[in-house]
């Protein structure tokens, strides 16, 4: 098989296009220490998770200012606490983790949405500004009621 000069020339570039790409995320992944976080990694037993602080008395409490904390353990087909009030103006920190499978926690409106995940504690930091009811849905399909997981955030 005869391959024509200019169509060596373009398999020429694309490959040494492809090895300068392999060389530049090489560098960068290990030479520059651009690795995914694995020194944070918060992990408990996901079958321990009813008797592990603080997911053993789930809810939200107030920490500082309008500040607060709210500890989420997630579960087939629920969220607890399924409801919570704060004032507006307030900081949540979310703490979240899973019993069972992977869920979603996406707070509609909101730019939160965290996976709840077996064995892993997932935080995030959210300023409620605006007064009025968030709805809690979970945006990873967990099973057959699915649909009917859901939880509200009351901001008065």
């Amino acid at each position: 098989m005869h391959i024509h000069r200019l169509e060596k020339i373009w398999l020429g570039f694309g490959v040494a296009m492809l090895a300068v790409f392999l060389v530049v995320i090489g560098i960068s992944g290990f030479a520059m220490g651009m690795n995914p976080p694995s020194g944070h990694a918060h992990t408990i037993d996901p079958q321990q998770v009813d008797v592990t602080p603080p997911f053993d008395k789930p809810g939200i409490r107030q920490v500082g200012d309008k500040e607060y904390e709210a500890v989420i353990t997630s579960f087939a087909f629920g969220f607890d606490p399924n409801e919570m009030e704060i004032p507006a103006g307030s900081t949540v920190h979310f703490i979240i983790t899973s019993k069972d499978v992977v869920h979603g926690y996406q707070i509609v409106g909101t730019n939160v949405n965290m996976m709840a995940v077996p064995g892993e504690v997932n935080h995030l930091s959210y300023t409620f500004d605006k007064p009025g009811e968030y709805l809690i849905l979970c945006n990873e399909y967990c099973g057959i009621a699915h649909e009917m997981m859901k939880a509200k955030i009351v901001v008065s």
